[in-house]
């Protein structure tokens, strides 16, 4: 029979797993008697477990939420993963930063090593928050990919480009890993991308690893110094940092009020009651003509040039549009 610690242990993850548990499959379990178990079950609540009886036939228990928190038990992918959410929370610059970062402090000081080698090999930044939802990455592919990060080495993996025809095979890639973030729901690395001699930003739920890693390299300085601006450049489309490879204004029939909850990260002055201007970017100026057209109001004073060359575009394309839907 188990020693009383490590079986009031085996209890409480078996109190974890699902909600009733009848008291006879509990004792069968664990095999003990009636007695041993409601004798642990008394234990558990001393600690601050909130175990009700269940009343019946059967008889049994159920663990719920308490007013206060209890020691936690947790498997290793759980610690791993309860140590990357602390992490990136700690990091993202949302409210309760500090208290993720002291959480993940005291996570890592209960660990044993082999969990916290684990943890300590990951290194990442991210960006601010935006309104996407989170495309999951398996915990362990983002310890691999951080371990190669840290020890500086060339790391290989299979790619499913965005553009992959179906049937199409991943791309093999060879890289030179920098930095791993976190931003809008989605983790990436960026490398140095060695068959392509230039830098690359890639989703890591679209990598596979492969193992071992390669040789040792001596790392690069990402352009600009900053990986923020960097990816947020890139997520845009540019390649000259955190800008917008198309900026243009111009002035709308509306008033203010109507335009700037829509407005994340251009520029909007009031002009009179009922009229505004507006210096947006976007990674194309149709793009860019076609988001200041959402507005379903005039524009006029439109700069530059481009600008209005996209909105004769636009204006070609809409009346094929409607000429086709009329036919």
């Amino acid at each position: 029979m188990a020693g009383s610690p490590s079986r009031m242990l085996r209890l409480l993850s078996l109190l974890q797993t699902r909600r009733d548990w009848p008291g006879r499959v509990l004792a069968e379990r664990l095999e003990i008697s009636d007695r041993t178990l409601r004798r642990d079950v008394d234990h558990l609540r001393e600690l601050g477990y909130r175990i009700n009886a269940i009343k019946g036939p059967d008889g049994g228990y159920r663990l719920d939420a308490g007013s206060e928190l209890p020691p936690l038990l947790f498997d290793d992918d759980q610690a791993v993963a309860l140590a990357i959410a602390l992490q990136v929370a700690s990091v993202s610059g949302a409210a309760g930063g500090e208290a993720a970062l002291r959480a993940l402090t005291t996570v890592r000081q209960v660990m044993p090593p082999r969990l916290r080698q684990r943890i300590d090999g990951m290194t990442f930044t991210t960006l601010p928050a935006a309104d996407t939802a989170a495309v999951a990455v398996e915990p362990e592919m983002l310890i691999t990919v951080s371990a190669a990060v840290r020890a500086q080495e060339v790391l290989r993996f299979d790619y499913v480009s965005m553009g992959r025809a179906p049937g199409d095979s991943p791309s093999r890639r060879r890289t030179e890993p920098r930095h791993i973030v976190f931003g809008g729901g989605r983790w990436y690395l960026v490398a140095w991308d060695l068959d392509a001699s230039d830098w690359r930003v890639f989703r890591l739920d679209r990598v596979t690893p492969c193992v071992p890693t390669g040789p040792r390299f001596t790392p690069r300085t990402v352009p600009g110094g900053d990986v923020h601006d960097f990816l947020a450049g890139r997520l845009k489309g540019s390649d000259r940092g955190n800008t917008w490879p198309c900026t243009g204004e111009a002035v709308l029939e509306l008033p203010l009020r109507d335009v700037a909850p829509f407005v994340h990260d251009g520029i909007v002055e009031e002009l009179a009651p009922n009229r505004c201007r507006l210096v947006v970017g976007s990674w194309s100026w149709v793009a860019l003509a076609a988001s200041l057209g959402r507005f379903d109001a005039a524009i006029i004073q439109v700069a530059p040039r481009e600008l209005g060359d996209a909105f004769g575009v636009l204006s070609q394309r809409f009346a094929e549009a409607a000429a086709h839907t009329a036919g």
